[in-house]
């Protein structure tokens, strides 16, 4: 393992345990009252509000207990060990995709004169003929369009637990009453809102280093719409979202940084890539 990857992964162990060692202080604390309580939720409730909000619900109480029950600080520092267990799946997701860009780098002069070629082409033969050097492209550079999809999977993994922290914010009375910072975890929050909006466009920025002028305009409309709909969310929403999303996407910010330094495009890679 390298010294760069062994930065990297030391404090997502941390994480990892942090959120273990709370989960099950939340469930032994409270001895036979805390699993009559999980084995009623989930009688009544269905799966995601058993398995995902509950446990996350759980959690936030006992973190905020640790700091006099106050939610703000839970809310941050669930959202931060949360990030640190996801983080290998991202930043595996990231390194994937930087490949896949780097390689389709060196390969878009071929595979654009092909396409020019297809779009002079009359018959079946001819389009079969030269979607099968599209491939035989693709085969010399090592690029698997099927595994750009894998790239997904972190995000996907990691849906169904943000989720579950999401409602557990949205749905917990505790926080609703009370203040933190300048305002009211229980309602919206204007400053709050845009500054979730601006640490998510700066990440989608950040993100652009390194990328083709192509592949910035393939990735624009996605970097822009999703800062958008979170403010617009966040005008409405209690405080506490944004504040989650903040502290979120600020992690994401540095979980970018690393990854640029990390799966940078080394030019020897793309030498040895372009010769081929």
């Amino acid at each position: 393992m390298s010294q760069k990857t062994k930065r990297v992964v030391s404090p997502v162990f941390i994480g990892l345990s942090i959120i273990i060692a709370v989960f099950a202080a939340s469930l032994f604390a409270g001895g036979e009252h805390a699993f009559a309580a999980a084995t009623e939720t989930a009688e009544k409730a269905g799966f995601f509000q058993t398995y995902f909000v509950h446990p996350m619900t759980i959690i936030l109480n006992t973190v905020a207990g640790w700091f006099g029950g106050v939610f703000g600080y839970s809310v941050i520092v669930v959202t931060l060990a949360i990030r640190l267990v996801l983080m290998p799946l991202m930043l595996k997701s990231q390194k994937s995709m930087m490949q896949m860009r780097e390689k389709m780098t060196v390969a878009q002069p071929e595979i654009k004169k092909i396409q020019d070629r297809m779009k002079t082409a009359t018959t079946t033969e001819q389009k079969a003929k030269i979607q099968q050097e599209t491939m035989e492209v693709y085969k010399k550079y090592d690029i698997n369009p099927v595994a750009s999809f894998g790239g997904c999977l972190p995000v996907l993994i990691q849906m169904p637990i943000l989720m579950g922290f999401y409602y557990a914010i949205r749905n917990s009375p505790e926080i609703a009453d009370q203040s933190f910072l300048w305002f009211n975890l229980g309602t919206p929050d204007y400053i709050l809102a845009l500054l979730a909006a601006g640490v998510y466009f700066l990440q989608a920025k950040l993100s652009f280093i390194g990328m083709t002028e192509e592949q910035k305009k393939q990735m624009a409309m996605m970097a822009y719409i999703s800062p958008i709909m979170m403010g617009m969310i966040s005008f409405t929403a209690p405080a506490a979202l944004p504040l989650y999303w903040t502290v979120g996407g600020t992690f994401l910010i540095i979980q970018t940084y690393i990854s640029k330094k990390l799966y940078s495009p080394q030019p020897a890679v793309l030498q040895k890539i372009a010769e081929k």
